[in-house]
């Protein structure tokens, strides 16, 4: 009984750490100031890209460039964080049913 838990247990780690390893190749965007400025990054929370319009790119708009590209940054990474928690629960789901746990 206890070894086939543990091996249920290896089993559930294991892909877990696919999950983790997928995450980096699922793509989220972040925008600010009305797509003026844009964020890509992947679900494992690393940036990818940054766009940002040309109007945005001058001395008297670095204030608001700065702002935007905090929000830009911080919207991405929330997003970022939203789809690694699905994709961790998905895989989690598939796998507790299978211990027999009685979750």
């Amino acid at each position: 009984m206890f070894g086939d838990l543990m091996g249920k247990l290896q089993e559930a780690q294991s892909k877990m750490q696919d999950v983790k390893n997928s995450l980096s190749g699922i793509q989220v965007q972040g925008e600010a100031g009305n797509g003026a400025v844009k964020v890509t990054a992947t679900a494992g929370k690393q940036i990818q890209h940054i766009e940002i319009a040309d109007a945005l790119l001058s001395p008297e708009n670095k204030q608001e460039l700065e702002d935007l590209l905090i929000t830009a940054l911080n919207r991405a990474i929330d997003k970022a964080e939203t789809v690694a928690e699905n994709e961790m629960k998905n895989a989690a789901g598939g796998m507790l049913g299978g211990l027999g746990l009685g979750l």
